[in-house]
Formats: C-alpha cells, structure tokens, sequence
C-alpha cells in the first residue's frame, strides 16, 4: 500500500481525524441500558400502547431500565411553552435514554400525529447539545389491515434527522387486533417473533454505542465550525 500523502485542496488539515481503533475500545458502564418507549395513539384500546408494553417487557427481559411515555396531555408542538410540564417531562425523559422505541399505528399513510408531536418536541439541538444524536432508536408500527411498512419507512427517516443510530430491524404487526388476547398480551406468532428481534438487537446496538456515542457523532464539519465560533467570540 502507497504511503503518499492524499491530495485534498478542499479539505482543513487542522480537522481531519484519522479514526482511531483504541477510541472504540473504551471500558463498558456497567449501568443498565436506559429506554424510552414513545407510542402514538390515546385510544382506549390502543394497541400501539399494547405493543409498547410488550417491548417494555421484553427489554427489561434482556436487561434494560425502560420507562414509557404517556402522551396524553402533551400539547401540539408550538402550541405551549416548552416548560409546560408534559413536555418537561418528554424531554427529560429523551436526555434520560441512551436508546428508545418509537410505536406508531399507520394513520393515512404514515406515522400518526400523535406520534410526530411527541418527536418534534424533542429538538435536535440545545445550543451546542444535540439531545438525541447517538442515541439508538427502533421502530415498531400496528396496522389494522394488511402488513405496511409506511409508518417504520417514516420514523426511520425522523431518527435520521434526529441523528440516531437507528437498528436494522423493525417490526410491523398487521391485523393487531387480532394478535392481541383478553389481557392485552401479544399472542404467539411470526409477529412477535419479531418484536423480540428488535428488542434484543437494540439492547446489543445500545450496549456497544452508548459509551463511544460521542466518539461516532465526532466529525469534520462540527470541529470546524466550533473552531470558527470560537475564534468569533475571542474576537467580540
């Protein structure tokens, strides 16, 4: 392998980082994963809230801490001032996680708007802090008819805006009402065979990215404009 310099006219050597191996290999927390689970319906059989509940088990299962959001009561984004406490509490429970799980029915198409105001209450950046980058997300959605990828298809381009590390798999339960009992329990089924994928794969992906999260979301672009800014507020 050639040992000569790369030519790159358009890029600051001041910022370019070479990855580096030993920044992956930093000692594990010994914590217990932290989940927050977000659903989208308030309806009085809901069986997004249903599915979250199953997930909520099924993670602490494979050994995280989880805690479950109640939207209701939760304002519309920009209808409130983001101390009223609903979305206090979302918030503070967003910066709690170290991944979540995103529950959504499929409503016209997408996700619900139940389930968007939850996300677009959680801002991407406070100041310098974004809340939600390198955190892991999974992504579940119910259908009252035939399978549909349209709501999982939606979240996973949300979690990218919000820069999270959103797993490979996902679920989508069709025809819920029938997968559910008397209880609320998910029946046996292919279905539920796949929601304990996705619970154990984000309790992996979460183990091996919360402690280097920051290492990963390091880059080019930011350390330079950092660096800009600084520079700025020296000269003020």
């Amino acid at each position: 392998m050639s040992d000569a310099k790369i030519d790159l006219p358009a890029a600051d050597p001041d910022y370019l980082r070479l990855p580096d191996p030993e920044a992956l290999r930093r000692p594990f927390s010994t914590h217990k994963p932290r989940i927050l689970i977000l659903y989208g319906s308030l309806r009085q059989v809901s069986f997004s809230r249903l599915l979250a509940m199953e997930a909520k088990r099924l993670l602490e299962h494979f050994g995280a801490e989880v805690k479950v959001f109640d939207p209701s009561g939760l304002p519309l984004p920009d209808d409130a001032p983001v101390n009223h406490p609903k979305v206090q509490e979302l918030r503070d429970l967003s910066e709690w996680s170290e991944g979540q799980v995103w529950v959504s029915p499929e409503r016209h198409g997408t996700l619900t708007g139940i389930m968007k105001a939850q996300i677009d209450w959680i801002p991407l950046s406070i100041g310098a802090i974004r809340p939600t980058q390198g955190k892991t997300l999974a992504v579940m959605q119910v259908s009252g008819g035939s399978q549909s990828f349209n709501a999982v298809n939606a979240m996973r381009l949300l979690g990218r805006w919000m820069r999270m590390i959103t797993i490979p798999n996902q679920s989508s339960v069709a025809k819920a009402w029938q997968e559910f009992d008397g209880n609320g329990r998910m029946k046996p089924s292919s279905y539920y065979e796949r929601v304990v994928d996705v619970c154990e794969e984000l309790v992996k992906f979460t183990l091996l990215t919360r402690d280097i999260s920051g290492y990963l979301t390091d880059r080019y672009s930011e350390r330079k404009e950092a660096a800009v800014k600084a520079v700025n507020l020296k000269a003020m």
